[in-house]
């Protein structure tokens, strides 16, 4: 079973480094791709066409939230999950209106985080 690609979409190198470790061991999700913030993320998302991307809400430039709306406008089928510290209602719904599928909350777990990407394949 080929693992799916995941486009790590963060300011912080860090955190790609954390999900891509955190996902060592598993058989079904590889991180792939690392964008430092929206922008980057909206040019490169053809050329890699990964199956899930996870996105930070606080960047530079434009913030995750702006960056789903825009992607999902552009491609309705891309998953994406927003990874964040800021865990509030309104971040919260405002990601889901953005076309968001998920939420996961800094700091997570390797099953957690395994959890939210399941869930995303299985909507």
């Amino acid at each position: 079973m080929e693992k799916k690609k995941i486009m790590v979409v963060d300011d912080s190198r860090f955190i790609f480094e954390e999900i891509k470790f955190k996902l060592l061991s598993s058989e079904k999700y590889e991180a792939a791709y690392y964008c430092p913030d929206g922008e980057s993320l909206l040019e490169s998302y053809e050329k890699y066409k990964p199956d899930l991307v996870t996105m930070d809400i606080v960047m530079p430039g434009i913030d995750g939230i702006e960056a789903t709306r825009i992607l999902k406008e552009k491609y309705p089928d891309a998953k994406v999950i927003m990874v964040t510290s800021m865990v509030f209602d309104d971040t919260e719904e405002g990601a889901q209106k953005a076309g968001a599928c998920g939420f996961l909350a800094k700091p997570f777990e390797s099953k957690e985080m395994e959890k939210v990407f399941d869930k995303a394949f299985a909507s």
